[in-house]
């Protein structure tokens, strides 16, 4: 299977990266394969909100939206922005997504 790039991840410091993902992955995965600050407590499982992200305005409706459950654990964040926060685990990897901005939310 062959990589596409996702686009730029920036952390909390300001640092931008470019990144490349297999599709199918979830972007939570791909952020911790390349060591972004991202604790991800329940590995993907729609439990905490620890893998929570920004989605770039230019993105935010081009990915699918959020389901009520991630809207539930992101409004319990004190760093929650609406329309911007997504859990990252819920975000899969598809061609549609080359591009993705994304800025790894400071942890709570």
């Amino acid at each position: 299977m062959s990589t596409h790039p996702i686009g730029h991840v920036v952390s909390e410091d300001g640092t931008r990266r470019s990144l490349e993902a297999e599709p199918g992955q979830s972007l939570m995965t791909v952020l911790r394969e390349h060591d972004l600050p991202l604790a991800a407590i329940c590995g993907g499982c729609l439990s905490c909100a620890t893998c929570h992200v920004y989605v770039d305005a230019a993105w935010v409706d081009r990915l699918l939206p959020p389901e009520s459950g991630e809207i539930e654990l992101l409004a319990c964040d004190p760093t929650y922005r609406p329309g911007a926060s997504r859990l990252s685990c819920q975000i899969q990897i598809v061609d549609e997504i080359d591009g993705l901005v994304v800025t790894v939310a400071p942890q709570a």
